[in-house]
């Protein structure tokens, strides 16, 4: 009798991370949480809650921490499982700022100032152009390296940080010997490019002044009728996908990704009616797809003891596995360990 014990190979790793800078918008869930949520049967899942990426910024202290406890109950509420998943809050577990020094020092100054995003920061935020701002870079890679993952799920325009992660983790390697994973950066197709509902040539943003043109995740019924009603279309009257038709397609499009429906079939539904319509049924379908997410946060916001017993939870199992990579990464620059 074959006694050998027959082991089924090792899940491939993911590893995300989200600012917490606000409630995220619709096009955020449907771009990219959702599929977080999908993720946990397929990868071995690690999810954090950034907030010391967030600090580049000047942020009030106490709704900074407002925002720290919302986005890890947000991210609890669209279903991540702590059971499935590594799921905890960047700035309890050492091991990041400890690597991201590490990492610095194997950052090269001409790689940081390409960064697309330092610029963008740097021309929105002209009287705060910190060391962190400039340097976050090599935080992020610790974010991803310490966690030894295949993959990191970005969307397109996130894709400069993977690669950088990248050069760093196979520059560090070549000098010290293996350490890190190379990770690949793995892009959601799947994921709906919702745009804003006011400027459909531009994608959906928490930061846009005009709070028309996006949908938070914890906007009421109300307020969703209110911004679908006023969402751009055009002067045709008539629901199909088309060239020139940008703000009806970024409708149909999250209808689409809320329902299910196909192109096809949304232009059947809709022949002959208008956009009155068709703008109601979009905010109602929206609606009934944030309302249990909505409801399950505001349960756990009212129980800030099983919040911070998850995060506790959380942040010892991320420290743990993030000392490993850390210890091996000091030993084998030569640091000693006592």
């Amino acid at each position: 009798m074959d006694t050998a014990i027959q082991t089924a190979p090792r899940k491939k790793r993911a590893l995300s991370c989200i600012q917490p800078t606000g409630i995220p918008t619709l096009g955020n869930y449907l771009g990219a949480m959702r599929n977080w949520v999908n993720m946990q049967d397929d990868f071995e899942c690690a999810f954090a809650v950034a907030d010391l990426h967030a600090i580049t910024v000047r942020q009030d202290a106490a709704q900074f921490r407002r925002q720290i406890y919302e986005m890890f109950s947000l991210l609890l509420a669209i279903g991540l499982d702590p059971e499935k998943s590594l799921l905890f809050v960047q700035s309890q577990v050492p091991a990041h700022s400890e690597m991201a020094w590490l990492l610095a020092c194997h950052t090269q100054f001409g790689e940081l100032s390409r960064m697309t995003q330092f610029k963008d920061k740097s021309a929105n935020h002209a009287d705060n152009i910190n060391l962190g701002l400039f340097a976050y870079p090599s935080l992020m890679a610790s974010d991803i390296l310490l966690y030894q993952p295949d993959y990191v799920p970005v969307g397109a325009d996130q894709k400069q940080h993977v690669e950088l992660t990248r050069d760093i983790a196979e520059r560090f390697n070549n000098i010290h010997g293996k350490v890190f994973t190379v990770p690949e950066p793995y892009i959601m197709k799947s994921g709906a490019r919702v745009r804003s509902l006011q400027d459909p040539t531009k994608k959906m943003s928490k930061s846009d002044e005009n709070q028309n043109a996006y949908i938070s995740l914890k906007d009421d019924p109300d307020a969703i009728r209110r911004k679908f009603k006023r969402a751009v279309t055009d002067s045709e009257a008539r629901v199909y996908y088309g060239e020139g038709k940008d703000g009806v397609n970024n409708l149909m499009e999250i209808y689409s990704s809320v329902t299910g429906k196909t192109m096809e079939e949304i232009e059947s539904e809709f022949e002959g009616r208008g956009y009155g319509d068709f703008k109601a049924a979009v905010a109602e379908a929206v609606i009934d797809v944030l309302r249990p997410i909505q409801q399950r946060f505001d349960q756990l916001m009212k129980d800030k003891g099983y919040l911070e017993r998850m995060m506790k939870q959380g942040a010892e199992r991320a420290s743990a596995v993030s000392r490993r990579t850390l210890d091996k990464a000091l030993k084998k620059m030569g640091f000693v360990l006592v």
